[in-house]
């Protein structure tokens, strides 16, 4: 069974890894999903103060009985410079593949359909790729179609050569390990286009659903695609009731009053406490958030142990930090707040309060 990193990293005993870059809530779906193939460790990738990322994530080790450690970059080592550094985590002779995931990415996580591919085709790397609309923005990947043999890669092509880019999901032999040095590397830019040249590069085709969900917006819907994929796929992990409103996801510990309208697409975290009344819709209310009564918060993040005053109106794309407050009757038109900052006065236009 495989592994894990790039940012993180996973390890299973007898079969492959995976890895992660940063660390955003997908993280988790990731985890459950990984563990569901039988990963059993997770390495993150970091360089940036892990002792935050393992208080976080003490509860979803127990959890997940994942084993969860950090590999941290004391330089930023793109995005194969990691692997690199955490050599002796991913190398545990027995020749497994381990995964490489970029954790602002989320999808449906086919990874056992990815294992036996990769072990059917019998070359050195895999990579998932997503179909576009519009491949001129992106690096496109040009690989046989019976195959997946990967054949080269054109970055923002100007004629049409495919519409297929990197998805983020990897699954790659410890070979290739070998391949790439502990320096900044690029393992899109350099490590893979050498793969590919040697014929042992071949890619599968992600089933489903597809986001980078590295900006706010995109955030925003990776999680309407997400729930639409939770109603398909396992209707029983949204919540229902009358005040509900399409798919919400609400976490057992979270505490709802009455009176509220929640949904469509809507996430609320562990320990969080929406009082009466209150409306939320196409948004994410993170961990021990407390939202006072009759608030409205619409297309917005809410970020960790903040608070929303009462009749507050939060919207297009308000982004609240950690530990934020939000005073009463206060509206914030597309406001980025800062963490630990106390909002006592309208946002009337996006900007930035540092």
């Amino acid at each position: 069974m495989p592994r894990v990193l790039e940012g993180i990293v996973l390890r299973a005993g007898g079969q492959p890894t995976a890895s992660f870059n940063n660390l955003l809530d997908p993280f988790v779906s990731k985890i459950e999903a990984l563990k569901d193939v039988g990963v059993t460790e997770v390495v993150l990738a970091i360089n940036y103060q892990p002792e935050v990322m393992l208080n976080f994530l003490k509860d979803f080790e127990s959890r997940l009985g994942i084993k969860i450690t950090c590999s941290q970059e004391t330089e930023p080592l793109g995005t194969a410079g990691p692997l690199a550094l955490a050599r002796d985590k991913l190398v545990d002779g027995s020749g497994e593949p381990f995964f490489v995931l970029n954790s602002d990415v989320i999808s449906e996580y086919p990874f056992a359909e990815l294992i036996k591919f990769h072990k059917a085709h019998g070359g050195e790397a895999t990579i998932m790729v997503t179909k576009v609309d519009e491949p001129s923005k992106y690096g496109v990947v040009v690989m046989e179609e019976e195959t997946g043999k990967v054949d080269r890669f054109v970055e923002k092509p100007k004629i049409f050569v495919g519409n297929k880019i990197n998805a983020g999901i990897y699954l790659l032999n410890p070979s290739v390990l070998a391949r790439i040095q502990l320096r900044p590397t690029s393992i899109e830019k350099e490590v893979f286009p050498r793969i590919a040249a040697d014929q042992k590069l071949y890619a599968m085709v992600l089933p489903g659903f597809w986001m980078d969900v590295g900006q706010p917006r995109d955030y925003i819907t990776g999680l309407r695609l997400y729930l639409d994929s939770l109603r398909k796929k396992s209707p029983y992990k949204l919540s229902v009731g009358p005040h509900v409103v399409g798919n919400v996801l609400v976490h057992e510990s979270a505490v709802i009053g009455e009176g509220c309208l929640i949904g469509p697409d809507v996430a609320i975290g562990p320990g969080c406490v929406v009082e009466s009344g209150v409306r939320l819709s196409r948004c994410t209310v993170m961990r021990g958030v407390r939202i006072k009564k009759h608030a409205c918060i619409s297309s917005s993040i809410i970020g960790w142990h903040s608070t929303v005053g009462q009749w507050s109106r939060i919207e297009n794309m308000t982004i609240l930090g950690e530990d934020v407050h939000v005073g009463d009757e206060v509206y914030s038109n597309g406001g980025v707040v800062l963490p630990h900052k106390e909002i006592k006065s309208s946002i009337l236009k996006p900007e930035i309060v540092m």
